[in-house]
């Protein structure tokens, strides 16, 4: 059954009412329920120049110190608004297209907030406040790590024979009893705790030297300091042609067995000068001691 003229005619104003409601908040944010062009009193076609002088006209008449009237400083509000978006060829532009395309609501408001809100925010001020918001992270979770960690080291007899040892080493070889023995333990681990540097792989104390902030503004400093590294070691080493020095050529050492500063730190100074001494930063030299290494463990088992 085909649709009635009357119930066309009845869709097409329910439609129509529908586009209505939709382009008032679409239009809405830039002059609320007013035309910015009204505003002026200018036409939608007037330059640049014509929007210019309507408004500085306008400013003079209804400005909060030319008028002292409340509803005028409400008006050349409303007045200053509507410059701002049509002096501004972009955000007119936006402005027309929101006029001629009432339908597109969430696109116009999508542009309106972009224009309005996007641009104003400076790019610095973002990266340093995302650099404090993660710095802020970072210190947080290291600060709980650490301390879950040292809380999990002092339930160990290892920590507790360190306590005991810092005691008799601060009371001369005796240990004080008391009839409230309990408590003064509790007070002197707390007292020699404070004292005892721990030293936790994996969880280490926290650091503001160390955060991401810290470090980004230390880059431009930290980049310097490499490249000039990097040429003295170019203009020594492959230039000039001079032998390694015993630190180049245990940081090469360790490089070339790709083991953590840590590690090589733990080992005695003997060990490490017998390595260095190998050269193992040449491939045939480290080769040999792989193989040497693999041999050793082979006869061992």
């Amino acid at each position: 059954m085909a649709p009635s003229v009357d119930s066309i005619r009845l869709y097409s104003a329910a439609l129509f009412l529908f586009l209505c409601l939709l382009a008032v908040p679409s239009m809405a944010i830039y002059c609320d329920e007013d035309d910015c062009y009204d505003l002026l009193g200018v036409s939608q076609t007037a330059n640049a120049s014509e929007i210019k002088k309507a408004y500085y006209k306008l400013s003079l008449k209804y400005h909060p110190d030319k008028n002292p009237d409340p509803e005028s400083r409400k008006l050349f509000v409303k007045i200053a608004n509507a410059y701002e978006i049509l002096k501004d060829d972009a955000t007119r532009d936006q402005y027309d297209y929101a006029i001629a395309h009432p339908e597109e609501v969430f696109y116009n408001t999508a542009r309106y907030y972009r224009a309005y809100y996007g641009h104003k925010t400076d790019p610095r001020a973002v990266l340093v406040g995302l650099l404090l918001i993660l710095s802020g992270f970072q210190y947080l979770n290291q600060h709980t790590r650490y301390y879950q960690a040292v809380e999990m080291v002092k339930r160990t007899p290892a920590y507790k024979n360190r306590l005991r040892a810092l005691e008799l080493e601060r009371g001369g070889g005796t240990v004080s009893k008391k009839k409230n023995q309990k408590q003064m333990d509790k007070k002197v681990e707390e007292e020699l705790s404070k004292d005892l540097d721990l030293q936790i792989k994996g969880a280490e104390k926290p650091c503001l030297w160390n955060l991401l902030g810290i470090q980004f503004i230390l880059l431009p400093y930290a980049s310097a300091k490499l490249i000039l590294w990097y040429g003295c070691w170019f203009w020594r080493y492959q230039v000039k042609k001079a032998p390694y020095s015993w630190e180049d050529a245990a940081y090469l050492t360790q490089r070339a067995l790709r083991v953590s500063i840590d590690a090589w730190g733990s080992l005695d100074e003997s060990m490490k000068e017998d390595l260095v001494q190998r050269c193992l930063w040449e491939r045939e030299n480290l080769e040999n001691y792989l193989t040497e290494m693999r041999k050793e463990s082979k006869r061992r088992r």
